[in-house]
């Protein structure tokens, strides 16, 4: 997939347009989240993963489409990870970012850490996580795909709308751009 423009949006602009209608469809998460990726920006449809150091589903994602065909187009999609907060492995290195940006992934949002930062930092996406930690993760084939996660006590669904900026991110139902 080529290289799409990211969406314009501001967190705080859907914050202000929505803190009045804060539901179950209008979620903030906390402000715990390093920004490591070469877009700052980004944006899209969840698709979520969870696992506890080890990272055999983040790579089985990465290594496929990230985007989705929809009635208007292709739109990008986040990959949402529920690591379990842990920090004692890192479930995102260099090879799997680049893999995402040649995938054409919007980004990766990582309740746990990432290493390799000088590569991630070159690649054309996203990239949100708890820290950085030099050791890999342990390959057992445990984690599961697509159901609700909970990400830092903020519950994500797949297919709910991603949107992650130097403010924060913000996660909605629908799309809200």
């Amino acid at each position: 997939m080529p290289d799409t423009p990211p969406i314009a949006f501001s967190t705080c602009d859907l914050c202000d347009a929505h803190v009045r209608s804060m539901s179950v469809d209008f979620r903030v998460l906390p402000p715990v989240f390093r920004d490591f990726g070469g877009r700052h920006n980004f944006c899209g449809p969840a698709y979520t993963v969870q696992c506890f150091e080890d990272n055999t589903f983040v790579k089985q994602a990465l290594d496929a489409p990230g985007w989705i065909d929809t009635p208007t187009g292709r739109v990008a999609r986040v990959l949402v990870v529920d690591g379990g907060a842990s920090l004692r492995r890192a479930l995102l290195g260099g090879n799997l970012a680049a893999a995402a940006a040649r995938q054409g992934w919007a980004g990766v949002l990582i309740d746990g850490c990432v290493r390799d930062l000088a590569e991630l930092e070159l690649q054309p996406v996203g990239i949100r996580a708890l820290a950085a930690m030099p050791l890999p993760t342990e390959k057992r084939q445990q984690g599961q795909v697509q159901l609700p996660v909970r990400v830092q006590g903020v519950w994500i669904r797949p297919g709910d709308w991603v949107y992650a900026d130097r403010d924060g991110v913000v996660v909605n139902s629908t799309p809200l751009v």
